[in-house]
């Protein structure tokens, strides 16, 4: 592959942080898991993927408040004591040392006030598009929305790890689901997706919402359809569902649906492009000693160099 690669960089961390043993850690204990996994996964992608460019995406706002405002159970059940997310410990603090490691090797890191790294993507991936093709890398089924055949933006999926990536494009999509490839918002809003509060339209499993988004194509197309009063094509009990569930399906609208058109300055101005050699070789070296990172700094180093 030869174009733009888009890290869901939280999804990376949070799975090599459960994959990677806490006993891996620095000279003074302290666990670098999380750190050394994430290196771990990105050269391997750089080394069997060849991107041109790369971007590790990042959130700035895990539970962003024009969400919550739409849907007050979004991500609700993950909110700690202190209002905060119920990041482990041991993993928070070794996000800073992510950040320092990536900086010193010259990888773009993208984040932006108010918004989730799901949009992030979405942004860069829409914006990246016309510079060629665009592979999403995550383990969270919402960026199944962003794929589209025509740019091509494909996600690489790490359900079964990054070793064994499943490449989702519009007709795995269809073939998975049942439904238009481009269509997987429209399902997940019917469907619902309790690992993010969203409870979905009461009633309505995997069957009935891949036959209404098939017939109507999209959310908007089944409100036209309650509009005009038809009961054409909605499955037997499932327009009166659809009917119940009005005010719920205007807000999980905002909340499903990835942005992908933010205006801001640290995306308009970010340098994506894949660099050959780290940008501050002096840090990567002390953080590599500091943090016992060397052998996956090493194998970053190498994939670069390819």
């Amino acid at each position: 592959m030869s174009g733009l690669m888009l890290l869901d960089t939280p999804s990376l961390y949070f799975r090599a942080f459960f994959g990677v043993p806490e006993s891996v850690t620095a000279p003074d204990g302290t666990p670098v898991n999380a750190v050394r996994g994430l290196v771990d996964m990105i050269a391997r992608l750089v080394q069997d993927r060849s991107p041109d460019r790369l971007v590790c995406c990042m959130d700035a706002d895990w539970r962003p408040a024009f969400r919550v405002a739409a849907l007050p159970s979004y991500k609700a059940h993950r909110v700690a004591e202190d209002g905060g997310d119920q990041t482990p410990d041991a993993l928070s603090a070794q996000l800073p040392v992510i950040d320092a490691v990536l900086d010193a090797f010259g990888l773009a890191r993208a984040g932006v006030a108010g918004y989730e790294a799901d949009d992030v993507i979405g942004t860069l991936a829409v914006r990246g598009a016309a510079g060629g093709p665009v592979d999403i890398v995550t383990g969270d089924r919402d960026l199944f929305q962003l794929v589209d055949d025509r740019a091509p933006v494909a996600v690489l999926y790490t359900a079964r790890g990054i070793r064994n990536l499943q490449i989702m494009g519009e007709k795995e999509i269809t073939a998975k689901y049942g439904i238009p490839g481009r269509a997987y918002a429209d399902y997940a809003t019917l469907r619902g997706d309790p690992s993010d509060g969203l409870p979905g339209v009461p009633g309505v499993g995997d069957k009935t919402a891949a036959a209404l988004v098939t017939r109507f194509g999209s959310v908007a197309g089944i409100l036209a359809a309650l509009d005009s009063g038809t009961d054409a094509g909605f499955p037997a009990g499932a327009r009166r569902r659809m009917e119940a569930a009005r005010g719920y399906l205007a807000s999980a609208e905002t909340v499903v649906r990835v942005v992908t058109g933010i205006d801001a300055p640290e995306l308009a101005a970010l340098d994506d492009r894949l660099p050959s050699s780290p940008r501050d070789p002096e840090a990567l070296v002390e953080l590599a000693d500091r943090w016992n990172l060397t052998s996956p700094v090493n194998r970053l180093l190498n994939a670069l160099k390819r």
